[in-house]
């Protein structure tokens, strides 16, 4: 009998959180090790102390230690060339290439694409000159949606509502430098719900993954600053059949073969960001890996073994996928002051009593305590059979964790309760 598969996973947040969890499941698997983990994903994988864009220590690390596949979780590792230097080094990996990880590192080469192949996407232009993003900005009607055309962990997008805070993004991005010298790409306002759509790419191979919708802004209505996400819940009862196909052929599929005819073909997880508008969905951004929080409420849903996904993917072969009817909700714990400066150290009670998936974001171990790390803390999901019951079951578990630094949303999956 074949030994089972020792995998690394690349991250320490929720969704690397959810890969283990899902990765454990698989009868494939047998040692999982997550580069560098959190306290949570201690009790379910061997965390070890590398970040995530060691990308040496980590090629160093999976051929010593006899890596079957590597699984990439951040934005940051696919933007240094993590998946590169382990396909170099003769390793799997799960994931695309720095050169593929564009479609998300570069907000500009996400819409040439997309322009190029006829995908649905709001207009746009780009612009590396303050003075002329200004003058371009100044003359057009508002909303006008203002993007930093690279990495930002989730905070580099403006929707400018006067022309005063679409100078002050502008500024913000082209003369403060606030996310490192770059440029901007400004776009037209698109009008609808927004939902999010994962789908395992394999060059012209596409896998689809389950529907989920998340909740960017920090308060109950959709109120305060944008964060990294809030919450999320699956499947998204607003999206048809009828949605979800033309979605899948017109942008993920399109997008796809779009990368493999520019002579950088996709591998891992091609996420759309997606909004429904009167004329059909379309896209409001491309990501080049596994959403979080979104993750931890579809890998939970998938019933058929996720290893083999992964493996079918990277190998180029088909593979199908099953999953569950139920429904999951997740509701994101984050450190009051998040997305803006936050308190870290807090300890946090009674997650032994909670009867629910936790996933955790942003915690470290202290002996027997466990602390607050970032500004997304814990992820409490909860099942049930339609998503009012999956969202009881969630606040039910949540308020036995006992944590006076934390706050959370009250309304998430709103559209669908």
């Amino acid at each position: 009998m074949e030994s089972k598969k020792r995998v690394l996973v690349v991250g320490s947040g929720g969704r690397e959180h959810a890969i283990v969890k899902a990765l454990s499941r698989s009868p494939q698997v047998g040692k999982i090790f997550c580069a560098p983990g959190n306290a949570g994903i201690a009790d379910d994988a061997e965390c070890v102390a590398i970040g995530v864009e060691d990308v040496d220590a980590l090629v160093k690390f999976a051929s010593e230690n006899a890596i079957d596949m590597t699984v990439v979780g951040p934005e940051a590792a696919l933007a240094v060339g993590v998946v590169d230097a382990m396909e170099a080094a003769g390793l799997k990996a799960f994931g695309p290439t720095k050169a593929a990880a564009r479609i998300e590192s570069s907000k500009e080469f996400a819409k040439q694409i997309m322009t190029k192949y006829n995908v649905p996407t709001a207009s746009y232009e780009a612009f590396d000159d303050f003075e002329k993003a200004w003058d371009y900005v100044k003359n057009r009607p508002l909303p006008a949606v203002i993007k930093y055309d690279g990495l930002a962990a989730g905070k580099g997008v403006v929707v400018a509502l006067t022309y005063d805070e679409a100078e002050a993004a502008l500024r913000d991005m082209l003369l403060d430098s606030a996310f490192g010298k770059g440029r901007v790409v400004v776009e037209d306002f698109l009008d609808g719900p927004e939902f999010s759509f994962m789908c395992v790419v394999s060059g012209n191979k596409v896998y689809p993954l389950a529907m989920a919708q998340d909740h960017k802004r920090a308060f109950d209505g959709d109120k305060g600053p944008n964060t990294g996400g809030m919450g999320a819940y699956s499947p998204v009862p607003f999206v048809t059949e009828e949605i979800r196909d033309k979605a899948l052929n017109e942008i993920i599929r399109r997008t796809a073969d779009g990368l493999v005819a520019e002579g950088v073909p996709f591998k891992g997880v091609l996420y759309g960001g997606l909004i429904l508008t009167a004329d059909g969905p379309k896209v409001i951004e491309f990501n080049a890996r596994f959403g979080d929080p979104e993750t931890e409420v579809v890998l939970p849903r998938l019933e058929s073994d996720f290893y083999e996904l992964v493996d079918a993917a990277v190998e180029g072969r088909d593979c199908e996928t099953r999953w569950s009817d139920d429904a999951y909700l997740g509701v994101v714990l984050a450190s009051e002051g998040y997305p803006g400066s936050y308190k870290k150290g807090v300890e946090i009670k009674g997650l032994d009593k909670v009867n629910a998936d936790v996933y955790h974001m942003g915690t470290k171990r202290d002996g027997d305590k466990i602390l607050t790390a970032g500004g997304r803390v814990l992820m409490v999901v909860g099942k049930g059979k339609d998503i009012p019951s999956a969202n009881a079951a969630a606040k039910a578990e949540i308020e036995k964790i006992e944590c006076p630094s934390l706050f959370h949303r009250t309304d998430i999956g709103k559209a669908s309760l």
